[in-house]
C-alpha cells in the first residue's frame, strides 16, 4: 500500500466498493484492514493458519495418523486449514512418529489425475519460497523424515513410488520435522507446502499452550478417547474451528468458517453467517397517524397507571 494508491484504495476513495472480502496472507490482511478502517469499513478477512493437531496418550493412533497425513499433505499443504504441527503426548510420541513416517513414506505422490495423496505446487515461485523456508527453518535439533530428499522432486532427486512425469510439474518431497518447539520459526510460520512439524508435550495444559502460542486461530484438532479432554480443549483453544478425532481440514459446510487472531478478524464465511457479513441491516418506520409521533423518551404526557387493575386468578 505504501508504494502508491492501488486499485482497491482508489475504489474505496471513490465510493465504488460497499464491502471488502479477502482470502490470503495475514500480512496482506493487515494492510487491507488498515485501508478499510479509513473508510469505516469492516472487511471480511479469512487469513492464514498454523493449525495444530493434538494427540493425547489415549488416542486411537491409527486414526490420528490418518488425520495428520490428510490434513498435513493433502493438496501438498496448500490449504489455509492444512496441518502445521502435531503435538503428541510424550509417552506415545515415538509410536505415533513411527506410524506417521511409515504412512508418509508409503504415500503415492504425483500426477493429480491419478489416485495420489497430493500433486504439484501451484507455481514455481511457491516452490522456491518453500525451499527457502526449509533451508532457513531446519535446525540442528530437528530430525527429518518422510523421504530421502528435501525440496523438489526431479529426475535427479526422485521419490520412490512417484507416479507420472516429475518434470511436468513442480512437485515437492513430503517432509516431517520432529522435535519442533515453541521457540522454532517453523512453529509459528505458515509454510504452505508439504511440511509437517512434530512436537511433544507432557501435560494437557502444555498442549493447549502450544496449540495457541503462535497467535493463529483458524483450525485445530484433538485426538482423544476421553470426552473430558475434548471439552476442555474446545473451551480453551482459540481456533475458530475445532475438530475432535478429525483432521484440521475437516471443516463442515453447515458450520461457520473462519478464524481468530492472526487467522482473521472474527468474520465467518459459509452458511447463514456469510449472509450477515455481506448484507446490511435496515429498519423503516412508516407512520399513518397524520401527525408527528415522538419517540418514547420525548413523550410530553405520561399515561396514567390504573392502580385498581388486578389480574384475575
Amino acid at each position: 500500500m505504501a508504494a502508491g494508491p492501488g486499485g482497491l484504495e482508489q475504489a474505496l476513495d471513490n465510493g465504488l466498493v460497499d464491502k471488502v472480502g479477502f482470502t490470503g496472507s495475514t500480512e496482506v490482511g493487515r494492510a487491507i484492514s488498515e485501508l478499510c478502517g479509513r473508510h469505516l469499513q469492516s472487511p471480511c478477512l479469512e487469513l492464514g493458519g498454523k493449525n495444530p493437531l493434538v494427540v493425547m496418550a489415549d488416542a486411537d493412533l491409527d486414526l490420528a495418523v490418518e488425520g495428520a497425513l490428510f490434513s498435513g499433505f493433502g493438496s501438498a499443504g496448500q490449504r489455509c486449514t492444512s496441518l502445521g504441527t502435531v503435538f503428541v503426548q510424550r509417552e506415545v510420541h515415538d509410536e505415533f512418529l513411527a506410524r506417521f513416517v511409515a504412512a508418509v513414506e508409503n504415500a503415492v505422490i504425483g500426477d493429480p489425475m491419478r489416485d495420489v495423496l497430493y500433486g504439484p505446487l501451484i507455481d514455481t515461485r511457491y516452490a522456491e519460497r518453500f525451499e527457502r523456508l526449509l533451508e532457513r527453518m531446519f535446525k540442528p535439533h530437528h530430525r527429518s523424515y518422510g523421504s530421502d530428499s528435501m525440496g523438489q522432486i526431479t529426475n535427479i532427486t526422485p521419490r520412490k513410488g512417484f507416479v507420472g512425469d516429475a518434470e511436468r510439474g513442480v512437485y515437492m518431497h513430503p517432509t516431517i520435522l520432529d522435535n519442533v518447539t515453541a521457540q522454532d520459526e517453523v512453529y509459528r510460520t505458515e509454510t504452505f507446502g508439504p511440511l509437517v512439524g512434530v512436537g511433544s508435550f507432557d501435560t494437557f495444559d502444555e498442549a493447549v499452550e502450544l496449540a495457541n502460542g503462535h497467535g493463529y486461530g483458524l483450525s485445530a484438532a484433538i485426538y482423544t478417547t476421553n470426552p473430558s479432554n475434548a471439552f476442555r480443549f474446545r473451551e480453551r483453544c482459540r481456533a475458530g474451528m475445532v475438530s475432535v478425532n478429525n483432521s484440521t481440514s475437516g471443516a463442515e459446510a453447515h458450520l461457520p468458517f473462519g478464524g481468530n487472531g492472526l487467522s482473521g478478524n472474527g468474520s465467518r464465511q459459509s452458511g447463514v453467517w456469510v449472509l450477515d457479513q455481506f448484507t446490511r441491516w435496515q429498519s423503516m418506520n412508516w407512520d399513518y397517524a397524520g401527525k408527528l409521533q415522538k419517540a418514547q423518551m420525548d413523550m410530553v404526557e405520561l399515561p396514567q397507571a390504573d392502580l385498581a387493575f388486578r389480574l384475575e386468578d
